[in-house]
């Protein structure tokens, strides 16, 4: 017994090492296995390590356009390929029946998946990073938040309100800057809907300013934390915001009184830990701000250069105030003079669709796959690019060119059409979002004419920015029945 034990004593190392060395070459085999199947062309290994092909996929572009990798992989490798993204082997796709299989099979056979970065300043927490019920938990709550009968009942107004306040007072002749005015916009009607804040309280002033800093450490292009860099001072604001909203849920709880905004519903949701609440309003702050100021500033930029739509535009909302008028109704907008706006959606499908506020999103694999031929390993990065699709002339004639009348022809765009995302994960604020640009483009044909101060476009880092901020001047647009009220300022405001 005794000469057994040291026998496999000198034996068991050998023993370890023969069990690691079979380990390793099964791994190699499946591995080559998998590398025999038909994965889509192109490269997992190109580029430098860890990183590989992941600066050259960022970067900056204008977002009318695909950018030069994505133009130079799809013309080599077309609509499904491989590369090395964001620290992981990928496949990207411009293919729109594969980008609507990804999309529909959320939480089947993939799932969310983004850069760790956005995990520290988003949180854990985040409706765009988290999987499985906790995802459609939270994307539920948003989803009562923003539906189209609490936006008919309680919303509409509160839009109209800001809308109006903000673009009352704009510099006549002087410069300014369109993507700050969307920016001041989006961000009051969420403080007011998420905290029932004011915009002139010093809070909301206070606020604002944390979370642009916030915003532009998330779409920093350097995301390390240390001090003294963007991505720092945006985990840092992360913390204020927190802080700030903690200290606003304490005191709803000690006053007990129920508030009719986003925030009163988060209060009571008793299934959430308090760091999930606070990631959930931090959550809709970025969802209500980010993607609609952005497409804002694109309707600005956009009919600032094609007058034809301009007209059409103000010919169909002084449609709406003459009915209004000749009703004897109220000047304050309402649901169904929203869905009067026929040629309004059809430049809001334009400017989403040729702006590309969202490129494209970020998916797993959640097992091996194979799709039109195409083996897809478990655990590969999925990329479906909703730009390419948008910007292609098989889908769309003259695909760069801002033509909103093409939309009048396109019934149902299905998958090639994906601004919101689409799948379980289709965007919670989609109509909350069309409402808001509607509101705006109403009040703005109607008060003013814009040019472009300076030359200025779009820019995808992936999120959008103009360089210049879209620098404008704007004068006064009268028309025939100028001297009514309700055409000019179609709803009293607050001195």
């Amino acid at each position: 017994m005794k000469e057994f034990a040291v026998g496999f004593f000198w034996y068991s190392p050998l023993l370890v090492l023969l069990f690691f060395v079979s380990h390793r070459l099964l791994f190699l085999a499946r591995r080559k296995s998998k590398e025999q199947l038909n994965l889509p062309p192109g490269s997992s290994n190109e580029g430098w390590p860890f990183i590989g092909k992941t600066f050259d996929f960022i970067k900056p572009h204008p977002s009318t356009t695909i950018g030069e990798f994505m133009k130079d992989r799809l013309q080599r490798y077309g609509k499904i390929y491989r590369s090395h993204l964001f620290g992981a082997p990928a496949i990207v796709s411009a293919d729109p029946d594969m980008n609507r299989f990804v999309l529909q099979n959320e939480g089947k056979l993939f799932e969310a998946n983004y850069p760790k970065t956005m995990g520290d300043v988003l949180g854990k927490w985040a409706m765009l990073l988290v999987n499985g019920d906790m995802h459609k938990t939270l994307r539920s709550i948003a989803v009562n938040s923003t539906n189209p009968v609490r936006i008919r009942s309680h919303i509409l107004s509160d839009l109209d309100f800001h809308v109006q306040k903000l673009l009352k007072d704009l510099p006549i002749n002087s410069p300014f800057s369109a993507s700050e005015m969307a920016k001041k916009i989006t961000f009051n009607v969420m403080a007011s809907q998420v905290l029932s804040m004011d915009p002139d309280e010093p809070d909301n002033k206070w606020l604002r300013k944390e979370y642009m800093d916030f915003m532009r450490g998330l779409c920093s292009s350097f995301p390390v934390n240390l001090p003294g860099t963007v991505y720092g001072k945006a985990v840092k604001c992360r913390q204020n915001i927190l802080k700030f909203m903690l200290k606003k849920m304490n005191e709803r709880r000690k006053i007990g009184k129920e508030y009719d905004d986003f925030l009163g519903m988060v209060v009571l949701q008793t299934n959430l830990s308090e760091e999930q609440k606070l990631d959930l309003l931090l959550s809709m702050l970025f969802a209500g701000f980010e993607t609609t100021s952005t497409a804002i500033s694109l309707v600005v930029f956009f009919l600032e250069a094609c007058p034809k739509a301009v007209s059409q535009l103000r010919e169909e909302h002084l449609g709406i105030v003459r009915k209004k008028q000749h009703a004897g109704d109220s000047p304050d907008l309402q649901w169904n003079d929203y869905k009067e706006m026929e040629f309004t959606q059809c430049v809001i499908n334009e400017t989403l669709r040729l702006g590309n506020v969202v490129s494209y999103v970020h998916r797993k694999a959640l097992q091996d796959i194979t799709y039109k031929g195409f083996f897809i390993p478990s655990g590969y990065t999925i990329l479906p690019v909703f730009s390419a699709i948008h910007l292609n002339p098989d889908y769309y004639k003259d695909p760069e060119k801002f033509d909103p009348w093409r939309w009048l022809q396109i019934k149902k765009p299905g998958d090639k059409f994906l601004p919101f995302c689409g799948g379980p994960r289709l965007c919670a604020g989609i109509d909350l979002a069309k409402v808001e640009m509607s509101i705006f483009i109403h009040h703005l044909v109607l008060k003013y004419q814009w040019e472009l101060a300076e030359p200025d476009i779009p820019i995808s880092y992936p999120f959008i920015e103009f360089h210049k901020e879209l620098p404008i001047k704007v004068r006064p647009y009268h028309c025939m029945e100028d001297n009514n009220d309700h055409v000019s300022n179609v709803k009293s405001l607050p001195n």
